[in-house]
């Protein structure tokens, strides 16, 4: 028998429920999805975005979602990282996390906007291409699982 994965608990799929058995037709989505998220909240190298960076952004995207369950889950992956406290920042640093945050904001809030020039303005703040293409990673796919989860939790309570 599967574990339930973090999808199926966040959105409040009761076990041998009738959604549980349509979605263990998809358990290989439901792997993925897992496995997706392990690898873009605590990937081996996570480059120039660290465990609690990412967790932070996770957390933020899930907020301006307005999923509740969702941002707890990842304010609870920041707390695990260990890096919640302040620490001072250069100018520099100070203005790259700016941009990030500009930039998650946008692929979270308004991603029909973003053009080449935004990711201009990341490289000019100093985010490295390959932290560009995790970010852009991150929050595809928070904003996939707030998706995923509205959908499934409309499908429960539709019974």
């Amino acid at each position: 028998m599967s574990s339930t994965t973090l999808i199926e608990q966040l959105a409040g799929i009761e076990p041998g429920s009738a959604l549980a058995r349509a979605l263990s037709t998809r358990a290989e989505v439901m792997r993925l999805s897992q496995a997706s998220h392990d690898a873009v909240i605590v990937p081996r190298e996570p480059g120039g975005l660290s465990h609690g960076l990412r967790a932070a952004l996770a957390t933020r995207m899930a907020r301006q979602n307005a999923d509740p369950a969702l941002t707890a889950h990842y304010e609870t992956c920041l707390a695990r990282t260990g890096e919640v406290e302040a620490v001072p920042l250069s100018d520099p640093e100070r203005r790259r996390i700016a941009a990030i945050l500009r930039h998650a904001d946008m692929l979270t809030l308004s991603p029909r906007d973003a053009t080449r020039a935004d990711i201009e303005a990341l490289k000019a703040a100093g985010v490295e291409e390959p932290d560009i293409v995790r970010l852009a990673e991150l929050a595809a796919f928070v904003n996939y699982q707030v998706r995923v989860l509205a959908g499934l939790k409309v499908l429960r309570g539709s019974r």
